[in-house]
């Protein structure tokens, strides 16, 4: 009789603990039916912007020349 695939692999786990470290969480938890929980710190201060949003992006010459050289038509 074959065995049936995992909900959650051993790769899936090493994956939300990296990324769980890098967001400063403060625990990973998986439950029995494969579901991967992340509780992350209360206290984590949100981000703040860091320019003007009123601000209009305009593209670098070097975009600006890629964007003219990989155009078609």
């Amino acid at each position: 009789m074959p065995r049936r695939p995992a909900k959650v692999t051993q790769a899936d786990i090493a994956r939300a603990i990296r990324a769980a470290k890098a967001a400063g969480a403060s625990a990973v938890t998986v439950d029995g039916e494969g579901v991967i929980r992340i509780a992350l710190m209360a206290s984590a201060a949100p981000i703040k912007p860091t320019s003007n949003l009123d601000e209009i992006w305009v593209p670098s010459q070097a975009l600006q020349r890629y964007r003219k050289r990989t155009e078609s038509g």
